[in-house]
């Protein structure tokens, strides 16, 4: 089975506007995701998933400069998106790695390269608990294509439900039994300007200018240091209450 990395990213964003291409120790924050899914061992490949508009231009740029293919598709159907990307680079697994988590762990990426090649699962998620922005999903290419063929909206930006819900696929947690990962009240994905504030805190501490160090050392400075997991922790029930909002299940009718 061929793997990959899928970094979803698109240029504008409504609460933090152009989030994507925001300095970090001088680095645009996408240029910060791509080394951090470089890093993961088993990914055959890593592939940035963004938009046929040309405000994303510059997101093709920065994927160009730093050696990783990319495929531009649909700008609200992600599920679409992933399925061109799928084809494109005959993909037949992959973990999604959103363009605003920037210390998405390579650990447990891998991890979740390796449960759906072991276990007869379609899909992947983030047990309860594991700090938010640590992990994603991991999804069989298969049960993507079928999922695509069910659906009945465009509008797929909160797409797990179609997983799920749906009755359809094996579903299951990612097997993660090293507890460092688990934390309700560590945050680490970018939607405000505080989230912005805490990844640069956290940049500049450890001058990951590579985007290279563990979550397994960046934890132990955050339980010493609350006051940086404080800067943005409160912005947690906003992004989920959004989350959820946005969330519906639109299949096509059965004739």
């Amino acid at each position: 089975m061929k793997s990959a990395i899928f970094i979803t990213v698109r240029t504008d964003s409504s609460r933090l506007p152009n989030k994507a291409v925001l300095p970090i120790l001088g680095k645009p924050t996408i240029e910060m995701v791509i080394l951090r899914a470089k890093l993961v061992r088993n990914a055959d490949a890593v592939i940035v998933c963004t938009t046929e508009r040309s405000i994303d231009d510059g997101i093709v740029q920065i994927a160009d400069r730093c050696g990783v293919p990319h495929f531009r598709g649909s700008l609200d159907d992600k599920l679409v998106r992933w399925l061109g990307a799928a084809r494109k680079f005959e993909i037949d697994c992959f973990v999604t790695m959103d363009g605003d988590d920037l210390l998405c762990d390579p650990e447990l990426m891998a991890m979740g390269i390796e449960q759906l090649k072991s276990d007869s699962v379609d899909f992947i998620e983030a047990p309860q608990d594991l700090i938010c922005g640590s992990f994603t999903y991991s999804i069989r290419t298969s049960a993507l294509e079928k999922v695509c063929n069910i659906k009945d909206t465009a509008d797929t930006e909160m797409m797990w439900v179609y997983f799920k819900d749906t009755g359809l696929f094996e579903v299951t947690t990612l097997k993660v039994s090293d507890t460092i990962f688990y934390a309700r009240d560590i945050r680490m994905t970018l939607d405000y300007e505080e989230d912005l504030a805490f990844f640069n805190a956290i940049f500049k501490y450890f001058n990951c200018f590579n985007n290279d160090i563990p979550l397994k050392e960046i934890i132990p400075y955050l339980k010493t240091h609350p006051e940086i997991a404080q800067l943005n922790a409160f912005r947690h029930n906003d992004w989920a209450s959004n989350q959820q909002k946005k969330t519906k299940l639109i299949l096509k009718k059965v004739s």
